[in-house]
Parts: C-alpha cells; structure tokens; sequence
C-alpha cells in the first residue's frame, strides 16, 4: 500500500503504524485521514497482526485537524470532509485487533480523537492533552470520552478546552500508564509484544465484547460472556497453555 504519511511496519504479529508528518505537527489532512482509514481497514483484514501500535514522533503525536484545510471548507459542502474523518476514526475503533495508543508530547483536538479511538492508552510523562473543538465553534467526539472518564470530567473537559496534562490524564483513567519520555514507544512495544503471543480470536472476541458491554445490560452481558468462555473452555489452545503455566508454576 502506497503510504506518504504514514510508516507502516509488521512484525512478529505485531503493526506499528506511525504518523509522520513532521514539518506540520502530524496534522490530519484529508490526506492523512485516508492513509489511517485504508491501513486500518487492511490491517483489519490480516490473520498475521495480532495487535497494532498508533505513535507519532517523539516531540507531538498530533496537533489535530490541517486548519488551513479545514478552513476552505463551506458548511453547504462538509459532508466528503465530515465522512472522511468519521472514516478514519471508525476504522480504528472497530478494527477487530487491540489497538494501542503510544503517545508522546501533544495529542490535540483530532489528535486527541486519534488516541480516544485506540483500546488501550500508554503516554509520556510529558504528554499534553486537549478537547479544542469548543474553541473553533465545533463539537468535539464527546462519546466515547465519557464512557472512558465519565460524565463530569468529559463535559468539563469538552465545554472548557483546557489543555491537560499526562498526570491527570492518568488520575481520569485516560491513559493506562505513564514512562519517561523518550521510552514509550519502547515500553508499548514490550506489552505489544506480550500480548501479541496470545490468542487472536480470543483477544478479538474481548474487544467485540468490551464494544458490546457498553450497550447492554448487566444479564445480557452476563449471558455473552458465558458463550464466549464455552467457545474457548477446554480447547486445544487452551489446555496447552494451562498445561505450560502448570510447567512454569512448579520450577518456581
């Protein structure tokens, strides 16, 4: 796949998809936006990627939107422009892969939305975070958000448009982990690594059933998972890996 702005590499199950648009902060131009919505929806695809890594440079993993882009538009013309982002944006929320954010520096506004859409959040301890939207007279991507933090700290942080930074983006449970700069990419690849050894299919049924969860009801959700544990209870790939942490458990 021909890629200008982003660096796609895959290995040992793992993709690293890196945006790298240096000289304008990482923007999201709507060309950015469809090289993230064709790799994502091409690794989606892919029985070789068991997880994928999203990252940006080492100084800011996104500034946001390209605004001299945005500015052209016309409200009477935004529906290519509003459809191309929610594209990008879907493609990694719903990419049947674990998707890990590793960011570093600023994640702003669409920055923001990049890392909102990633499963799991690892970030430098000087990251910066911000919903900006509000300030550009534009509504910022409030759900997921306060499913993640919650209602109150979302709309506070969607209404305001303060910048935050990395502390309290782990105080809200926002990102999972904090490492020094300057070692994330590193740090996230370990854990990718880890969680590449494991089953695909069970850890694509977990993220279809995180998905779920949100909208169902504590017996629906008690009833899905006592189908997912049948499917994988008592499977060959399951009995050799109960049998290997027996192994490791007596040599200790």
């Amino acid at each position: 796949m021909n890629q200008k702005y982003l660096i796609t590499a895959i290995e040992d199950k793992i993709a690293l998809v890196t945006i790298n648009r240096p000289d304008k902060g990482n923007a999201l131009s709507p060309e950015v936006l469809t090289e993230i919505g064709d790799i994502f929806t091409d690794l989606n695809q892919r029985e070789d990627v068991h997880v994928i890594v999203l990252t940006g440079s080492s100084k800011i993993f996104s500034g946001g939107f390209d605004l001299e882009s945005v500015q052209t538009l016309r409200r009477e013309s935004n529906e290519a422009f509003t459809a191309l982002f929610h594209r990008a944006y879907r493609s990694i929320m719903f990419c049947a892969q674990p998707v890990i954010a590793a960011i570093e520096g600023a994640a702003i506004a669409g920055g923001f939305d990049l890392t909102l859409m990633c499963d799991i959040r690892y970030a430098a301890e000087n990251s910066k975070f911000s919903q900006r939207e509000v300030l550009l007279s534009l509504v910022p991507m409030f759900d997921p958000l306060w499913r993640v933090i919650g209602m109150g700290p979302a709309k506070e942080i969607a209404l305001t448009g303060r910048i935050f930074d990395a502390q309290e983006a782990l105080r809200l449970g926002y990102v999972t982990k904090l490492f020094t700069p300057g070692t994330v990419l590193s740090s996230v690849m370990e854990i990718a690594r880890t969680m590449a050894s494991y089953d695909r299919m069970c850890m694509m049924e977990i993220k279809r059933f995180a998905h779920n969860a949100m909208n169902n009801s504590v017996d629906g959700a008690m009833k899905m998972h006592e189908w997912l544990f049948r499917t994988y209870v008592g499977s060959d790939d399951n009995r050799e890996r109960i049998k290997k942490l027996l192994e490791s458990l007596k040599k200790k």
